[in-house]
């Protein structure tokens, strides 16, 4: 008998950057593999949200929506770290969009959407679900760089924050340093009681697809396949996982592997689709907006 695991990360080909997914394809493999939902993640973006959504209920998936984004620090403009949010319920999904939508119109963005801490208050975030990303969040840069207090106080920041609703990451996908990571965060995990989850970034679909990732990565960030001093962030096993992959990578970590499906639980979006919402217009001395 499996474990049942959903797939909570996945950047599809309208991550733009370093996504090669096709929609259809990964509903596919989920439904194959009888995992009940599969959640879209895309970086900084929520463009394929609407056909993500369709196709997985036409295949009898739960559609789980949310994106993965960057998050700045005031101390270190530069020094942006990752985060990823899932929408619990449609209020939920408000929020994102807000929180996505004012990132894209800041003034003097440069090349990505980069979120201010401080909005998560201003707009609110109690339809939200974060989780803490891993090698690429705050907590984990915190962990890679040896400052574990500074790593505790990190995740007891973003705790209070998301209350009730913030997971410690855990990842097994090649990463050099991946078990000093994996058992550093599940030392935070019991000391402040917050659940671990094992997710896997899915980048593509196969083994086989990641020269073809690499070449999309290197087209986007002006490199050549050749150029031996380009930044190499994948690796080859960020492929789909199938529920026995997962298993087996974390045969030590069951309840990790539990709490991706516990999460699933926990989001219910439901959007209207075919009709449209537009804004109350204001209009002069109470004049109908039909006769305006």
């Amino acid at each position: 008998m499996l474990p049942d695991f959903v797939h909570l990360r996945l950047h599809s080909e309208y991550s733009i950057t370093d996504g090669i997914v096709r929609l259809d394809k990964a509903v596919d493999c989920a439904r194959d593999d009888g995992q009940p939902a599969l959640a879209l993640t895309d970086l900084g973006n929520v463009f394929g949200l609407v056909k993500f959504y369709q196709a997985a209920r036409k295949a009898g998936l739960k559609p789980l929506l949310g994106a993965d984004i960057w998050v700045g620090d005031p101390q270190e403009p530069e020094a942006a770290s990752r985060l990823l949010l899932l929408c619990r319920n449609n209020q939920g999904y408000r929020q994102l969009c807000e929180l996505l939508s004012r990132g894209a119109l800041f003034p003097g963005r440069r090349e990505r959407v980069v979120l201010d801490p401080a909005w998560f208050q201003e707009i609110g975030c109690e339809g939200l679900i974060a989780l803490s990303g891993a090698a690429e969040g705050d907590v984990g840069r915190a962990i890679l760089q040896g400052r574990a207090d500074e790593a505790t106080l990190r995740a007891r920041t973003w705790q209070s924050l998301f209350t009730g609703g913030y997971y410690l990451e855990v990842q097994r996908y090649g990463h050099p340093e991946e078990e000093m990571l994996v058992a550093q965060t599940a030392a935070i995990s019991l000391e402040l009681d917050i659940p671990v989850v094992a997710t896997h970034p899915v980048q593509f679909i196969a083994r086989d697809d990641f020269r073809a990732h690499d070449a999309r990565v290197c087209i986007a960030t002006g490199y050549t396949l050749a150029d031996k001093r380009r930044p190499r962030h994948f690796t080859e096993q960020q492929y789909f996982q199938t529920r026995a992959d997962m298993a087996e990578r974390f045969a030590d970590m069951p309840q990790a592997l539990a709490n991706a499906v516990a999460i699933a639980k926990r989001c219910n979006v439901t959007l209207t689709l075919g009709k449209s919402f537009l804004p109350d217009f204001p209009t002069p001395n109470g004049e109908g907006l039909d006769d305006f």
